[in-house]
């Protein structure tokens, strides 16, 4: 048979491989700065857009879609190619891709600092770039599928399954997770309310992690960690067993982000079997590319690149058996809301992800510049200093999120909480200067390594496009039997809508009953909808990312109770869009925190923190004194409201203006008989408005409830 003569496309490659190394260095020098701020408020430089809540976004999303992002499809566009013997389908479609990828993520950056955000975890980018997205991921699909479909080689590579199930299930994912109702060009408002909303974020947020930061990197793990061992992988049978596995039950496990919250236990219930679950797939994806090694340990200790691919699955392992368990409610009641959670994370992010994209790089660059590392001595260094680095960072990480948790739990024999909440921060500050040191050795590792690729590159010569030559695609003889596997492997059509029809099982049984069931979410009488100043200081508050270190959700337990008052309930949230329960506490929780200090505590806690509160860490919010209220939005945000079915009254956005400014000059009287000046219009006053809000609904309810009784 005649062998056809082709050439691979090393430039968009490379291209891609350019973007990975120079994001990378940005998100984790964005990532140190938030954390400095953590002991350091004073690092926010009292400017909006660099304080922690507008700058932890920016790190997650540089780090999630501009690092990974760009690692998954540098790795991707190279191996693609040579497992179907076929330069990629359509140059011009790689090009879209690639400067529409960058496009986001630039639009995505400079949006995030101005305040421009949904407050939706790892989904905070507003509808204009949402739609982005998702045009530049269906030009990566038909690019990706146009090139499997004029393949040479009839069998799909076990990374080619993973590719496929990335792109169908992160489609799905974000498609469902951004319906939204556009108020303007950069602010919208969730489709979904509270409990609803939650439930669809987590089950986006948790396969954010599984198919995006886990199975692309697993097929690159499938395709680069044979190629630099020279060894086959281990095992074809468990990669099978391994691949729809791990499809089908992670996508079940969102709601472990949610436990002893106000989601319906059985939707918890069923976020704990499927997390704990979770351990078998996860570990025989591990322990195939470990024993893919076999045979081949002695490289290890010679080649860095094996050395960065030995320890990325070792903490892919360690990831994925330590989620499972922090699912476990007994452990989720410990870890919730700790930096035990951050700490988890990021031996996944910079462990995992990290080291697989620096792996990768170092062996990329030498084979399309047809030469030799530059220095593996360099190399080793980088090995040894992002090592320690994950080390120093996510030890002291564990210790303060158990700190954290026993402190915030430990009452005195009088049965009094014993810590007040500023006292569980302070005592973990060593902690968190700790962290930022092992974060800065991991930085200046990776800045060895862009040294490292700059002047290998320099040594050789970039071949753009690498000559090839296969024989054309056999027709399968149809008499010879097969592994019911390679069945499916020959068919990419048929492999994608099985994997569509596998993930989207889990979500539909988990989110539809949240909608049709009223059960779920009861109704509370006493809760209403905001004002329209109390709505515009939220939206405020979601701007200046103050979810990103507050919760407004008390769980059930006695501490909680004691220390922030009565516990959540479902229908507490109903108008809320989007829910603001978060994921971390920095700060104490706000749930109840309406009514509990004088609008003036308020006020001076924005301008100066460690005014009210000495040896707090958060950073001052000066300009919400200066800045006026923009009450031109009012009429559009009501109206969007109304739309999502929160009950205003007929023609209420032409008035709402007007009671917006009754309640702010109430709030602004407030705080002159405290000798506070400041005109009604400052956003400061619709930001006191809505937290002097929360948790009056339920006091309001309680007292209902107390006056039936007598």
């Amino acid at each position: 048979m005649q062998l056809e003569k082709f050439y691979y496309d090393n430039k968009i490659v490379k291209y891609f491989a350019n973007a990975t190394a120079i994001w990378g260095l940005v998100g984790m020098l964005v990532g140190l700065w938030a954390a400095i701020q953590i002991y350091y408020p004073a690092a926010s430089l009292d400017y909006a857009g660099t304080t922690f809540g507008r700058l932890r976004p920016i790190h997650t999303n540089a780090v999630i879609f501009a690092f990974v992002g760009n690692c998954m499809f540098t790795g991707i566009y190279y191996s693609l190619q040579r497992l179907c013997k076929a330069r990629m389908f359509s140059d011009k479609l790689s090009w879209i891709h690639f400067w529409g990828w960058q496009s986001i993520i630039v639009a995505a950056a400079i949006t995030l600092f101005l305040g421009f955000t949904t407050g939706k975890e790892y989904a905070e980018l507003e509808w204009p770039i949402d739609i982005m997205i998702t045009l530049v991921w269906v030009v990566f699909g038909i690019n990706m599928f146009g090139t499997i479909f004029k393949r040479r080689e009839s069998h799909l590579y076990v990374a080619i399954w993973f590719y496929i199930a990335t792109w169908i299930t992160v489609a799905m994912l974000h498609i469902v997770n951004s319906f939204e109702i556009p108020v303007s060009l950069f602010k919208s408002y969730s489709w979904y309310a509270g409990v609803q909303d939650a439930l669809v974020q987590w089950w986006y947020g948790h396969n954010a992690v599984a198919f995006f930061l886990t199975t692309p990197i697993l097929g690159l793990m499938y395709y680069f960690l044979p190629k630099a061992a020279n060894r086959p992988v281990y095992s074809y049978r468990l990669s099978i067993i391994h691949f729809w596995a791990l499809i089908f039950i992670y996508i079940w496990a969102g709601p472990h982000h949610l436990l002893y919250t106000a989601l319906p236990d059985w939707a918890q219930s069923l976020g704990v079997v499927f997390s704990v679950m979770l351990i078998a797939p996860s570990w025989g994806g591990m322990l195939n590319g470990l024993f893919t090694l076999r045979g081949a340990w002695d490289k290890v200790r010679e080649e860095p690149v094996l050395k960065f691919f030995v320890v990325a699955v070792t903490c892919y392992g360690m990831a994925t058996f330590e989620g499972p368990m922090l699912s476990l409610k007994s452990v989720n009641a410990i870890a919730h809301f700790t930096d035990w959670i951050v700490g988890h994370v990021h031996i996944g992010g910079l462990g995992w992800n990290g080291f697989m994209a620096f792996g990768m790089l170092y062996w990329l660059v030498p084979k399309m510049w047809g030469t030799n590392i530059y220095s593996k001595k360099l190399a080793n260094n980088h090995f040894w200093l992002g090592t320690i680095g994950i080390v120093i960072y996510a030890v002291p990480l564990y210790w303060a999120g158990f700190a954290q948790a026993e402190m915030w739990k430990t009452f005195t024999e009088s049965g009094q909480l014993k810590f007040q909440f500023l006292e569980t921060v302070t005592n973990i500050i060593p902690m968190y200067i700790t962290r930022s040191v092992g974060g800065t050795l991991y930085l200046i590792g990776a800045f060895m390594m862009v040294y490292n690729l700059y002047k290998t590159a320099k040594q050789g010569t970039f071949i753009a496009n690498e000559e090839a030559e296969a024989a054309p695609l056999a027709k399968p003889e149809s008499h010879v039997k097969e592994h019911w596997h390679r069945w499916i492997e020959r068919r990419p059509a048929t492999l994608l809508v099985f994997s569509l029809i596998v993930v989207a099982i889990g979500g539909i049984l988990e989110i539809v009953p949240t909608f049709l069931i009223k059960s779920n979410v009861p109704t509370i009488t006493s809760v209403k909808p905001y004002t329209a100043l109390e709505l515009q200081g939220r939206d405020i508050y979601i701007r200046e990312g103050c979810y990103t270190c507050h919760s407004q959700m008390i769980r059930p337990f006695r501490d909680e109770v004691a220390r922030y008052g009565e516990y959540s309930k479902a229908g507490e949230f109903v108008y809320d869009h989007p829910f603001q329960w978060g994921s971390k506490r920095t700060g104490p929780d706000l749930a109840r925190v309406g009514g509990k200090y004088p609008d003036s505590w308020h006020y001076n806690h924005m301008m100066e923190p460690s005014l009210m509160s000495p040896g707090s860490i958060m950073p001052r919010y000066g300009w919400l004194l200066d800045d006026n209220l923009d009450t031109a939005s009012t009429p559009a945000k009501i109206r969007a409201m109304q739309t999502l079915g929160v009950p205003y009254s007929k023609g209420y956005d032409q008035q709402a203006n007007k009671d917006l400014m009754t309640q702010a000059n109430s709030i602004r009287i407030s705080l002159k008989m405290d000798k506070i000046e400041t005109p009604a219009n400052k956003e400061i006053i619709a930001l006191i408005a809505y937290l002097q809000r929360l948790g009056k609904d339920i006091k309001a309810e309680k007292k209902t409830e107390t006056a039936s009784a007598d």
